[in-house]
Formats: C-alpha cells, sequence, structure tokens
C-alpha cells in the first residue's frame, strides 16, 4: 500500500499539472515541489519499515495482469533497490527548487517532464518483472529526451537530445532481442522465477551480451560514452543533475540486479573484459576532464570516471566489493548532483560556463566557496566523506579480484586530485573577474541535504550496509562466485 502511494501521488502531481492554467506559474511550481516532497517523506517510511533481516522482496503489490501468460506488472523493494528508490525522491525536489527561477519555455511541459521522470524512475527500481522493467526502462528517456532538446542551453541542444536518445536506444534493442528469447524459452519474465532458473553457459553469454549492450550505455562505458559530455552541457541545469544524480545509475543497477541476478556465470567469464573497459574508461575520462575548459564538460567526465570504477566493485565477486559499489553509486548520486549545482548557481548569476571567465569568488561569495570546497573533496574521496568509504573499499576489493586493474584504477585518486584542485584554484582564487552575490536562502537549502548526506553516509556507512548485506549476500554467494 505505501509503495502504490508513491505512484499515486506522483500520477495525481501529472494530472493536477495538466488541470493548471499555465499562466499561473507560481502555483505550478509550488504544487509540483509539494507532490515531491510528500514523496519523498512518504519513501522514508519504506526505509524505516524495512526489514534488513532478510532477502526477500517487501512491500509486494501486483497491480495489473496483462493478456500474455505470466507477465504482470509486480512491484517491490529490497535492499538494493530501497536506496536508489530514496535518492530518487530526494533529487526530484532538489531539482525543482534549483530550477525556481527558471523562466525558459513552456514551464508546464517542463514540470510534467520531470514528475513523469521521477513516476517512471521510481516504477523501474521497483518493477520485479523483466518486460515491464525494460518498457520503464527504455521510457525515461522519452521526458529527458524533451527536457534536453526543448530547454537546453544553446543551439547544439537538439544534435545532444538526439545523441542521448539513439546511444541509449540502439543498445537496447539488443536488450529486447534477450527479453523476447527469455519469455520464450522460460514462458515467464517474473525476476523471481528467472532467478532461481538455471540457463545453460552459452545462453548466459550471449544474453549477458545483450543486456551488456543496454546498461553500458547508460553507465556509460567506452565507447559508448561519447553521449554523456553533450547531453550535460546541453541540458539545463536540473536536467544535469537529473542525468548524474539519477539516469547513471540506471546502467549500474540493471548489471547488478540482471547480469550479476540471472547470468552468475557469464559475469565471470567476461570480468577481464570489464575490468579492461572500466579501466580504460578511468584513465581516459580522468586524462580528458583536466584539459576541459567548461565546467559542465569537466564534470560529466568525472562522472564516467567514476561510475566506471563501480564497474570494478561489481565484478569484484565479493559481498563486500558490490555493496562498495552500490553505497559508491548513491555516493556518487549525492556529490555529482551537488556539483552541477553548483555550476548552476555560478551559470544563474553570469551565463557562462567557461572556467576562464571565474577567478577570486573566495572574496565575494565565501559560502559558496564553502559548499564548492567540501564537495570537491567529497569528490576526491576525503576521509569522513562517502566517497572515501565507496572508493577504499572498492580498491581493497578490487585488489584480491585483480591486482593489475585495482592499480590503474587507483590512478583515478590521482587525475581526480588534479582536475578537482586545478577547478577549485581557478575559480575560487586569483584576480577578482566577476563581481556577485553568495548563496540566497533557497540554494543553501538545495545543498544542506546533500551535505549532510554525504558527511552522515561517511561516518555511518554500517547503517546502510546492513540493510543491503542481506540482498547483496543472496545476489554474490552463488556457486559460480564462491
Amino acid at each position: 500500500m505505501l509503495l502504490n502511494s508513491l505512484f499515486l501521488l506522483l500520477i495525481i502531481g501529472v494530472f493536477g499539472l495538466i488541470l493548471i492554467p499555465a499562466e499561473h506559474r507560481l502555483l505550478l511550481r509550488q504544487f509540483s515541489l509539494l507532490i515531491t516532497s510528500l514523496v519523498f517523506i512518504l519513501s522514508l517510511f519504506l526505509w524505516l519499515g524495512f526489514d534488513h533481516s532478510t532477502s526477500k522482496f517487501q512491500f509486494v503489490v501486483n497491480n495489473l495482469w496483462l493478456p500474455i501468460s505470466n507477465v504482470n506488472l509486480v512491484l517491490g523493494i529490497d535492499g538494493i533497490s530501497l536506496f536508489f528508490l530514496l535518492l530518487t525522491t530526494l533529487i526530484f525536489p532538489l531539482c525543482l527548487l534549483a530550477s525556481w527561477t527558471f523562466e525558459k519555455g513552456n514551464l508546464k511541459i517542463y514540470l510534467i517532464s520531470f514528475l513523469s521522470m521521477e513516476l517512471v524512475l521510481l516504477l523501474v527500481f521497483t518493477s520485479l518483472d523483466l518486460l515491464f522493467f525494460y518498457i520503464f526502462f527504455e521510457a525515461v528517456l522519452i521526458p529527458m529526451f524533451l527536457v534536453i532538446g526543448i530547454y537546453g542551453s544553446r543551439q547544439r541542444k537538439i544534435r545532444a537530445a538526439y545523441m542521448f536518445f539513439l546511444y541509449t536506444l540502439l543498445g537496447s534493442l539488443f536488450m529486447l532481442i534477450g527479453v523476447v528469447y527469455i519469455y520464450l524459452s522460460v514462458g515467464s519474465t517474473s525476476y523471481e522465477i528467472l532467478f532461481i532458473t538455471k540457463f545453460s553457459n552459452y545462453n548466459q553469454r550471449w544474453l549477458w551480451l545483450a543486456f551488456f549492450a543496454s546498461f553500458a550505455a547508460k553507465v556509460p562505458m567506452l565507447p559508448v560514452h561519447i553521449w554523456l559530455p553533450e547531453a550535460h552541457v546541453e541540458a539545463p541545469t536540473a536536467g544535469s543533475v537529473i542525468l548524474a544524480g539519477i539516469l547513471l545509475k540506471l546502467g549500474s543497477y540493471g548489471f547488478l540486479r540482471f547480469s550479476l541476478g540471472l547470468f552468475p556465470q557469464a559475469c565471470v567469464y567476461f570480468t577481464p573484459f570489464v575490468f579492461s573497459l572500466s579501466v580504460l574508461g578511468i584513465v581516459y575520462t580522468s586524462l580528458t576532464a583536466i584539459r576541459q575548459t567548461d565546467l559542465k564538460r569537466l564534470i560529466a567526465y568525472t562522472s564516467v570516471a567514476h561510475m566506471n570504477l563501480v564497474m570494478i566493485g561489481l565484478f569484484s565477486g565479493t559481498v563486500i566489493g558490490v555493496e562498495a559499489a552500490i553505497l559508491q553509486s548513491l555516493s556518487h548520486g549525492f556529490v555529482s548532483s551537488a556539483l552541477f549545482l553548483i555550476i548552476g548557481v555560478l551559470y544563474d548569476r553570469w551565463h557562462t560556463r567557461g572556467v576562464n571567465y571565474y577567478g577570486g569568488l573566495t572574496h565575494t561569495m565565501p559560502i559558496f566557496i564553502i559548499v564548492f570546497l567540501f564537495f570537491t573533496m567529497a569528490n576526491l574521496g576525503l576521509p569522513g566523506t562517502s566517497s572515501f568509504v565507496g572508493e577504499f573499499l572498492l580498491l581493497v576489493s578490487a585488489f584480491d579480484a585483480n591486482t593489475t586493474a585495482c592499480f590503474f584504477a587507483a590512478t583515478s585518486m590521482i587525475l581526480g586530485g588534479v582536475y578537482s584542485l586545478w577547478l577549485f584554484n581557478r575559480i575560487a582564487y586569483g584576480n577578482i573577474k566577476l563581481v556577485g552575490c553568495d548563496l540566497n536562502y533557497r540554494e543553501f537549502v538545495i545543498f544542506l541535504p546533500l551535505l549532510v548526506g554525504t558527511v552522515f553516509m561517511g561516518l555511518y556507512p554500517n547503517i546502510f550496509f546492513s540493510v543491503m548485506h542481506a540482498s547483496v549476500s543472496n545476489l554474490v554467494w552463488v556457486d559460480s562466485w564462491v
């Protein structure tokens, strides 16, 4: 019932926005913020009522039966999906607050796109049927395509929207073939049935590759990462936050839920391949980030590096490695979202993202610089922040699995220091180039939950590990991984 209430609230929100006249802009903003805030508060009750002693799915609801045999919309959460759901419900109200002064285009369509996106994302993270997961997984593309293509900031926004749409859609066509084959061979697309189904080694390998084509484009991994910097640069601030904070997690969640859960022997077989691509992605995108002069493009490349580090943890074959990968995904959702919001603060004041235009902001925006410094340090993996716990445990598990991969993956911390400190130094110090006002109350409220969450996750990671441990142990401790 509680899970259904989240979806019902969002559906009411979408239809409510449709009924409110477009000229009532303040009412549209207030109504959408109220709905997303209520959804976040309700989602906290899911955490409070969650039984972390079992790996079984909880709050399960059967909502719809299709004419197709053994295919129905089953929703539920476990220790893995719970935190992705909470991350989603937290980020959306912050995005709407960040868009409070956004005046470009039709505000009504803009807000409807965001509420629709949140609804579909929650369905992705709670769907326990493979066919419906695929449908919602692809449906996310539509509202984000509109946000980038209509409300983007430059002339290249149409190109960026099509790159985002086509890169992610084309890879998923292979996954659709795999879903159809699974239904024809097993007779069901229920995750719980497929989880106990033993596929042959041959079938596991080609199905793994079909799913890999879809999930790798969402992470993204080399060489299908090209769409991400373009999409980030052209998207409005709130769109970039959703892209980095949540949409990139769809790839890692897909690998975690389906590749590891359904094709464990294929995961072992393809682990060297994943490690190789991930290490290349980490080193290449970190080096590429160093030479960027566009603020958004720089943070976009760092996102690729961090998510490829997550991939190494997912395929380490250990419980602690997978748990660290989940924690690092959540940490990246907090830190990268904050960094894109920081860039949004600068862009709202001076309408440029060129690094060369900024300097000396320590003198004119001290509170902003303190927030910027904190999230820069969190992005580096400073002890006491969530990134440190995730990266440290990731590298420990990677060292056990493959020492060479661990060595090259660890270079991300060194290269991360180069681009992060270089960026902070250019913006915070030097001659005063632009004069503007410091963070206002609304902007500070946006950063506060991200700051508190980053510190809390860094100081008390066991609270998160204890919830996900049973589910991850059930997923990883199968014969192929022991």
